[in-house]
């Protein structure tokens, strides 16, 4: 029963992100939408525990759902699911640069600065965070300078 319902979740997350690859967003939202439903326990519940594979596929989905949030300028909405992404997933770091991003776009550069280094501190490599990084770095300066 485990195992075929781990088949059909991998089915599911497969079929949104082909989706999202195709830019068919509510398509793909919803298909995640219906993955995270099914892992996500009622609310006076606590969660169960997932497996290494499943906690991954959930923080995939909710990364890839937050992204098609950002993509619609849904900042908060998106910062939710790269948070939940987070909790579920703690050393998957491209959650933590998605939700960087979107701090920085609002202007929180401390908090988008943070979650830049801890994407950085799981994969030294990731070089979009590292110039993100950067970037975050120079425009916060710029802003102190200028005294906003």
């Amino acid at each position: 029963m485990e195992r075929e319902a781990a088949g059909g979740a991998a089915e599911l997350l497969a079929a949104a992100q082909a989706q999202l690859s195709a830019r068919r967003l509510s398509a793909a939202e919803e298909l995640y939408g219906r993955l995270i439903a099914r892992r996500a326990p009622p609310a006076a519940t606590a969660a169960p525990a997932l497996s290494p594979r499943a906690a991954r596929r959930l923080a995939t989905a909710l990364n890839d759902r937050g992204l098609i949030k950002y993509c619609r300028v849904e900042f908060a909405a998106a910062v939710e699911d790269y948070t939940a992404a987070i909790e579920c997933q703690p050393a998957f770091e491209v959650p933590y640069y998605n939700r960087g991003l979107v701090l920085y776009r609002l202007g929180c550069f401390d908090e988008a600065m943070k979650d830049f280094r801890k994407a950085l501190e799981l994969n030294p490599q990731f070089e979009d965070a590292a110039l993100s990084l950067k970037q975050a770095i120079l425009d916060k300066e710029e802003k102190q300078k200028r005294g906003y």
